[in-house]
């Protein structure tokens, strides 16, 4: 019985690891691309062209990865997301040489190998829900890198250098990690779209934002009671189509952002603002930007009038006052003083001490005849 029970055992997990094998042998939508870049003649491309395969092995429970039987140099696209897998072997990744796109994503990988650097062709890396606390050094490599996704991890910094080399980086998203800064080469990746910083523990932002000339999207939302201050560049940021700075800690909206006159939205909610007032913020982003720019060029004397009499006007609205005003009687301009008001010159009469006596001041006849 034991016989049969290991024999059964061993057969089905040789049937696995065969699946396993085949799916990546031939599991794709793929398609035949040619690696050489020099030309050649037709007939000589045919003869050395070979297939480049997408492997999926998605949602299948692995916990370490199969030894594959075909040459990895041939994968363009790989899928491990949704394992349980801890490790990437760095030879493994060191081998994957024409790879395009690698998702590993919902595992419970700790850290990235270093070999990740040998991936020069990579553009798309996800590396999403795992248990990583830093990115290797040697990604700033992987030069073709277009799309980094690393949400939901814990990260609690960037490599230094991160931005001086991934020159065609066009979407970071670094959400949900516990970063209390990012790196100023952050500011060379002149090609970045999106970036997306939420949900982490920043305190302050990069001084140049100016640089990244392309950027469309920024959010740094949640990052609640630490980022209190945004840096005066971020309104230099031209192209930003959406700024996100919910649920922060702001007071004070730069100046510049009254400059940007390509920005569609702007959600600021969740922050103790009080320049420009809520007020100002809760009408729109046109109000926000005529604060700020009025306030830019030293002409806020409207604004503040109409704060002034903000609470006026909803009196009258509401049925306190009815709005109409009357001619005051020179007592009343002054103070509503009393009618038996005297100069001060009469602090020099000799009657004086008489009026202010006790007896005089106190008396009851004298109170409520006035």
């Amino acid at each position: 019985m034991i016989c049969e029970d290991a024999y059964q055992y061993q057969q089905l997990h040789g049937q696995k690891d065969h699946m396993m094998t085949m799916m990546m042998m031939d599991l794709s939508t793929s398609s035949t691309i040619s690696p050489s870049s020099s030309p050649k003649s037709p007939s000589h491309n045919n003869d050395e062209e070979e297939r480049l395969e997408v492997v999926n092995l998605s949602g299948m429970a692995l916990q370490s990865l199969p030894n594959p039987s075909l040459n990895l140099a041939n994968i363009c696209k790989l899928d491990l997301s949704n394992n349980h897998i801890k490790k990437i072997p760095e030879s493994l990744t060191a081998r994957l040489l024409n790879l395009i796109a690698l998702d590993i994503h919902s595992n419970q990988i700790k850290a990235l190998p270093n070999s990740i650097g040998c991936l020069s062709k990579l553009k798309i890396l996800n590396v999403s829900g795992n248990f990583l606390v830093s990115l290797p050094k040697t990604i700033q490599n992987c030069r073709s890198l277009e799309e980094l996704n690393a949400n939901f991890n814990e990260l609690t910094r960037l490599p230094d250098n991160i931005g001086l080399e991934l020159t065609n980086l066009r979407k970071l998203c670094v959400n949900s990690n516990k970063l209390i800064s990012l790196p100023n080469s952050i500011t060379y990746l002149t090609s970045l779209r999106v970036l997306d910083a939420r949900l982490n523990c920043l305190m302050i932002l990069p001084e140049d934002l100016e640089n990244l000339i392309n950027l469309e999207i920024l959010n740094v939302s949640q990052n609640f009671q630490y980022l209190s201050v945004l840096p005066s560049s971020i309104g230099l940021l031209l192209n930003l189509l959406e700024l996100d700075i919910s649920y922060n800690k702001i007071t004070v909206l730069p100046e510049s952002i009254g400059c940007m006159r390509r920005l569609r939205k702007l959600s600021a909610e969740g922050n103790p603002l009080v320049s420009p007032p809520v007020e100002v913020v809760e009408q729109s982003l046109q109000a926000v930007r005529e604060y700020l720019s009025q306030k830019m060029n030293g002409k806020l004397v409207n604004i503040a009038a109409k704060k002034k009499t903000w609470g006026f006007r909803k009196l009258v609205k509401y049925g306190t006052f009815n709005g109409r005003s009357r001619a005051w009687t020179r007592e009343e301009r002054e103070g509503l003083i009393m009618p038996e008001y005297r100069p001060i010159d009469i602090l020099a009469s000799t009657k004086f001490p008489v009026m202010c006596s006790p007896r005089r001041l106190f008396s009851p006849r004298t109170y409520f005849s006035r």
